[in-house]
């Protein structure tokens, strides 16, 4: 069992539905994380184009995954 807080109450719940119900939050946050994100590369580029400036060079890329930081970790260390 794991204590799990909900607002000022905590509850005692199994491991397994704990770890889902963060999972599911996760997935939720990172979708709207990656909306967000979309969302101001166009804003942004909206806001230059008004100013009369040129685009942002680079400001389209997209951060790299938990999984490639890894790998590229693993490289790094031999």
């Amino acid at each position: 069992k794991a204590m799990v807080c909900f607002g000022n109450m905590f509850i005692e719940l199994p491991k397994a539905k704990t770890r889902e119900m963060l999972r599911q939050d996760q997935e939720e946050l990172d979708e709207e994380i990656n909306n967000l994100r979309k969302e101001l590369r166009v804003k942004v580029n909206r806001l230059y184009e008004a100013q009369g400036k040129p685009e942002l060079k680079g400001f389209n890329l997209n951060p790299m995954s938990a999984e490639e930081m890894k790998l590229i970790n693993r490289i790094l260390e031999g």
